[in-house]
């Protein structure tokens, strides 16, 4: 009986077996890889807000520190939104007539919030708890970036899945003393507590921080 295929068919049958495996593989690669990019995380994108407050302003500036607005900060999942009046304790004196702080006069005689757009805005179904975190060593920079700095906020991380799988696998590097938690620089950067530089592995035990990565932890 003669031969059906040509010797060659072998050889076409096996490039196209290998050719479509990469081919899946490299899009895949591909598909990930726009998914952890700047472009889809906003990662350093300012968002437009209806006032353009600068934290490097009041911040480094005028020296305000980060619980002063986000009073939630230490005691609630939530850092929290400074209400209005938060803002016109200053404002009602300096700058009253700024027309780019109408927004924030509008707001306080109508009592409307103004309308912040979220710039680190985890899913729904993530559980996050800034408290915790804070009384566990934590410190704002660690994930807001260098906020004391930005003249308009804007992710520094992606905060996605694999970003704080990273931190909750080894926490030690990201861990500060309580004290500094809201000071620039982030995890590392604080003064030693009465002149003792602490480790990581230290303020680990000090403050009962243990790895956790099951599932339940973020997601309830």
């Amino acid at each position: 009986m003669a031969q059906v295929f040509h010797r060659s068919t072998n050889t076409i049958a096996r490039v196209s077996i290998y050719g479509g495996a990469l081919f899946v593989a490299a899009v895949l690669w591909f598909g990930l890889s726009i998914q952890r990019s700047d472009y889809l995380t906003g990662v350093g994108t300012a968002r437009d807000q209806p006032v353009p407050f600068s934290h490097q302003h009041h911040v480094s500036g005028v020296g305000l520190d980060c619980r002063y607005c986000h009073t939630g900060v230490e005691s609630s999942p939530f850092a929290g939104l400074p209400p209005t009046q938060t803002c016109m304790n200053c404002h009602a004196r300096i700058w009253s007539d700024s027309p780019t702080l109408e927004p924030v006069r509008e707001s306080f005689r109508t009592g409307k919030a103004i309308a912040w757009t979220r710039v680190h805005d985890l899913a729904d179904f993530v559980y996050f708890d800034h408290s915790v975190h804070v009384a566990k060593g934590v410190a704002c920079a660690t994930c807001h970036g260098p906020v004391e700095s930005m003249s308009l906020i804007y992710k520094q991380n992606t905060l996605q899945m694999g970003w704080c799988l990273s931190c909750h696998r080894d926490p030690g590097p990201n861990i500060t003393p309580r004290e500094w938690v809201t000071g620039a620089g982030g995890a590392g950067h604080g003064e030693p507590i009465d002149g003792t530089a602490l480790s990581g592995a230290d303020l680990m035990r000090a403050y009962d921080v243990h790895t956790r990565t099951d599932c339940s932890t973020c997601h309830r």
